[in-house]
């Protein structure tokens, strides 16, 4: 079945980072099923590959993107790179990044300089890169991945709550720069879902049990939850919602 109009993102195209796993995997799929036509970029080509061929295989279309977003000249090069497969994005979905999980007065500057690097300026230059042509479209979609860190810390997160609070503000200042032009931004906050990033929560039962009953629903995320927030932020259901912050995670950051 047809998505409804205010969904469907026939003819749209969606760059989107960390799409080898995880969350950024999960969206571009589901953004993929939705219409639109996927760039699928990260480092880790296998990755890539294997979420390429799910896309083409349920019909959908998509490309891979090898870049190591830390890089600001691969950065540049393949936000240019973008382009090239399907036409210009319209859509950028600003989902890699990394946890250095370690107590704040251990943190190197190593770990602050790397967490704050993909975290947070990856996707201020990937935007200021891809804005200027969703700008002179008029119509553009920038998704940045926040998180629960966003506005509770919590132990050994220091560089990646600093990274991710910075997520918050950055998305309203992208809304505010670019909105009047149709260029609408918007963040995500998953709660806790089981990726490669929170491995170290997952794997203790105790703590991972801790916090589902820490929800309102009274258990943590499933990736297939995040599916119908980045199509409805990605599509024009979302025409005049721009700044905003939007938490899934199951009543957790309410509590």
């Amino acid at each position: 079945m047809a998505a409804p109009a205010i969904f469907d993102l026939e003819g749209r195209v969606a760059l989107v980072t960390g799409a080898s796993s995880g969350i950024g995997r999960e969206i571009a799929s589901a953004l993929a099923e939705a219409g639109a036509a996927v760039v699928l970029a990260a480092r880790r080509t296998e990755g890539l590959e294997v979420a390429r061929r799910d896309i083409v295989e349920a019909r959908g279309k998509a490309a891979v993107l090898r870049v190591d977003l830390t890089d600001r000249a691969q950065l540049r090069e393949a936000a240019a790179r973008s382009a090239t497969f399907f036409g210009a994005p319209d859509i950028l979905v600003n989902a890699a990044g990394i946890n250095i999980r370690k107590p704040m007065l251990d943190v190197t500057d190593a770990d602050w300089d790397a967490v704050l690097s993909i975290n947070l300026a990856t996707p201020f230059f990937l935007a200021q890169s891809l804005a200027p042509a969703m700008i002179g479209k008029g119509w553009g979609r920038i998704i940045n991945i926040a998180s629960l860190q966003s506005v509770r810390a919590l132990p050994m997160g220091a560089s990646y709550g600093a990274s991710k609070g910075g997520i918050a503000q950055l998305t309203r200042a992208q809304a505010e720069a670019f909105s009047r032009h149709g260029v609408n931004a918007n963040a995500i906050a998953p709660g806790f879902f089981p990726t490669e990033l929170t491995a170290p929560v997952v794997n203790d039962a105790a703590r991972w049990q801790k916090m589902a009953e820490s929800t309102f629903i009274g258990r943590n995320g499933e990736l297939k939850d995040l599916r119908g927030a980045a199509v409805f932020l990605a599509s024009p259901a979302s025409d005049y919602i721009t700044g905003q912050v939007l938490f899934v995670d199951g009543g957790f950051s309410s509590g």
